[in-house]
């Protein structure tokens, strides 16, 4: 058998400004980006330049056989590795080795999840991904080889500063597969190179203005009739939705599904759909992959199908034109065209090592050639690419929930969540994400008590998709009467804050800023940690990181919010605040950063930060957001004492005219002047442009006169 090294000085291609890619061996072509088929952002990498790595391309070694194909990339000593897909036990993965493998239940530390995505992204400033639906495995530095540049052998005995993993000098990527496509993003900052990843896989999401609204799943067995009783219930106190999700039971049978409608529960679905749409609400269908014998489309869809069913439901292989032509015209007729705005894709992951072992096996065959491990590696990334095709043909955008996801994903309009629930795994997962180009939902399903219940709503309030989710007990924001006031107050901070995330997102697409991100990726806490100021805690693996050298528990929502939560039982939390001046977004009080600060908020509160000199707008606390062609006001508020701007998006909010030029940047600048004075100014809408904004108020905290 064949086994040869293979240098990377040689083959490299420069695909974008500051993206790198080699192709060795036979790589299978059936990879993350043949499925998504990502619109590079080449354009917005130019304006980039061609950054920089901290190593040669020459450094970079393959060896390849029939079998695997092993990536040796240069590992300096104190580097740290982040990324690897949605990672809900830790944020720095040096000295792990990581299993790369797509996991409906994933509560070890291993590195399986609902999305392994076969990419890092290093405090040096630079990442590496490989294009790939084989199950990776990266040896983040935890393998030693025997020509490592670093330590020597230790006698556990004696030494005191022996280590259970000794520092490796290199990461070694394996892929079971006769080669490999390889991709190189660089710095020079570690945001540097995410934006590069995102860009190059077509940019971030813009999700329809309404999908950054409030978002409530009523229970799985609900009638046309309950679910607009539940969805008015919110007009009736005054507490803001935007979304209502139906759960398996809007189906004719479900586990597995028709995707066909009720006729006992929904006797008229496209009345229903009008009803809901008349009083503010859109409509999301839960569904799953897996095609029942009484679907109308199981027999078009039987020999397009895999070699194993699951629930005894066809799993059909959506990577073939013909059946996805068969899905899509059957959603179209009964889905979209009669109104519904997108759906929540289940069950696409599985594991058949857990208890529930439901899915599918890994030598099941499909007709297109992918084998079981491949399909389930990406199954969720097509099901994303095909739903979000399906609304892009009608014209009009989608968000949407998804179970699992994979690499190239940052383009596609679905956010992660799962059936897990543990609070702090959840806040975790949310600062990861921003590293690997997805989306994290932290849903709020049920609660021990008030407090449970109001620290996982604030949480919820403040993340990329604010939901509710009944389908199982029928919560609803008032279930804990005493803890109403304060949940609705966050709704309603949610609808405030929508022109603000709609912007964060819209920089998201055009830029590849993450709109919530970790720590990590801020430039202040990057040069702490390149400064040493953050160690490494050692106590049980060379690399182990601390919740608190990492700060998994807060993130930046936008460019000038930090959200720090606290979790039931807690009173009181260490902030790490980046250098400046920050303020608390309730209280107003002045902190200087470049240090931590104790947070001790009431139950009624989260903390948030604002940076000094930012302006975020805000829009009133509407029952919905406006329809596309409404306008609504908006208000400027501006917080400390330095000068500041924002660039606010403004287009249609719902169609893809944005993507043919149908949008302006609206530039808000406050200068502050001497003596406390200062003057503001917003760049105006040209005569002709239907603008969403009808006009501007500024509100300024700690200013003087005007």
């Amino acid at each position: 058998m064949e086994n040869r090294w293979i240098s990377a000085d040689k083959g490299w291609e420069e695909v974008a400004a500051g993206v790198w890619r080699l192709r060795v061996g036979n790589p299978s072509g059936r990879t993350p980006s043949s499925i998504v088929q990502p619109l590079h952002k080449t354009e917005a990498l130019e304006r980039m330049g061609s950054g920089s790595l901290p190593f040669q391309l020459s450094e970079i070694e393959l060896r390849t056989d029939q079998l695997r194909t092993v990536i040796t990339l240069p590992l300096q000593r104190d580097e740290r590795l982040y990324g690897l897909g949605l990672q809900f036990m830790r944020m720095n993965h040096r000295g792990r080795t990581r299993y790369l493998r797509v996991n409906s239940d994933p509560k070890q530390d291993t590195g399986e999840t609902h999305a392994p995505v076969p990419w890092y992204v290093s405090s040096l400033g630079y990442g590496i991904y490989v294009d790939t639906s084989r199950i990776a495995t990266i040896y983040c530095g935890s393998a030693v080889r025997s020509d490592c540049l670093y330590g020597e052998a230790k006698d556990r005995n004696s030494d005191p500063d022996w280590k259970a993993t000794p520092v490796s000098d290199q990461v070694e990527m394996v892929i079971p597969d006769q080669g490999a496509e390889l991709y190189v993003f660089a710095g020079p900052t570690i945001l540097d190179a995410v934006r590069r990843y995102n860009l190059y896989h077509g940019g971030g999401v813009l999700p329809p203005r309404w999908g950054l609204g409030f978002w409530h799943r009523v229970p799985k067995s609900y009638s046309a009739d309950e679910v607009l009783k539940e969805a008015m219930e919110f007009r009736e106190r005054g507490v803001p939705c935007d979304v209502i999700g139906l759960e398996p039971g809007w189906h004719s049978r479900s586990y597995p599904v028709t995707y066909e409608w009720h006729e006992g529960r929904f006797p008229d679905p496209a009345g229903f759909v009008d009803e809901m749409e008349k009083n503010g609400f859109r409509v999301n269908l839960w569904e799953h992959p897996y095609v029942s014998p009484d679907a109308g489309i199981y027999e078009p869809l039987k020999a397009l199908s895999g070699s194993h069913t699951v629930w005894h439901g066809l799993v059909p292989d959506y990577t073939l034109p013909e059946a996805r032509q068969i899905y899509s015209d059957q959603h179209r007729r009964e889905h979209v065209d009669k109104g519904v705005s997108g759906y929540k894709l289940d069950e696409c992951d599985g594991s058949e090592l857990t208890r529930n072992s439901w899915i599918f096996p890994e030598h099941a065959e499909f007709p297109s050639g992918y084998d079981g491990e491949q399909m389930r590696q990406i199954y969720g990334l097509a099901l994303q690419k095909m739903t979000a095709d399906l609304f892009r043909a009608a014209g009009r955008r989608t968000y949407g929930l998804v179970r699992a996801s994979n690499g190239c994903a940052s383009s596609m309009p679905y956010v992660l969540y799962s059936d897990l629930y543990d609070h702090r795994s959840f806040v975790r997962a949310l600062c990861n994400s921003g590293f690997s180009g997805l989306l994290w939902t932290p849903e709020v399903r049920k609660a021990e008590n008030a407090e449970d219940w109001v620290r996982r709503m604030q949480v919820v309030c403040l993340s990329p998709l604010a939901m509710l989710n009944a389908w199982a007990d029928g919560t609803k924001p008032w279930s804990f009467p005493e803890a109403e006031p304060v949940v609705t107050k966050y709704i309603r901070l949610r609808m405030r804050l929508i022109p603000y995330l709609y912007s964060a997102f819209a920089r998201y697409h055009e830029e590849g800023v993450p709109p919530i991100r970790p720590m990590a990726l801020e430039e202040a806490f990057a040069a702490r940690n390149a400064r040493g100021e953050s160690k490494l805690d050692s106590t049980d693996f060379a690399y182990g990181a601390s919740a608190e050298s990492e700060l998994d528990d807060q993130y930046m929502l936008g460019d000038s919010m930090l959200v720090a939560p606290l979790f039931a039982g807690e009173r009181s939390r260490q902030v790490y605040l980046p250098v400046g001046v920050w303020y608390d977004f309730d209280t107003g009080i002045r902190h200087e950063g470049g240090r931590y600060i104790e947070a001790s908020p009431g139950l009624d509160t989260i903390p948030v930060y604002v940076r000094d000199g930012s302006i975020i707008p805000m829009m009133p606390e509407l029952p919905h957001v406006p329809r596309q062609g409404e306008q609504v006001a908006i208000e400027l508020h501006h917080y400390g004492t330095a000068s500041g701007k924002f660039r606010l998006f403004d287009d249609d909010g719902e169609s893809f005219a944005y993507e043919q030029g149908e949008y302006r940047w609206r530039e808000a600048v406050l200068r502050v002047l001497e003596e406390g004075r200062y003057e503001t100014s917003v760049s105006p809408a040209e005569q002709g442009w239907s603008s969403a904004y009808s006009g501007f108020t500024w509100v300024c905290h700690h200013l003087g006169t005007k």
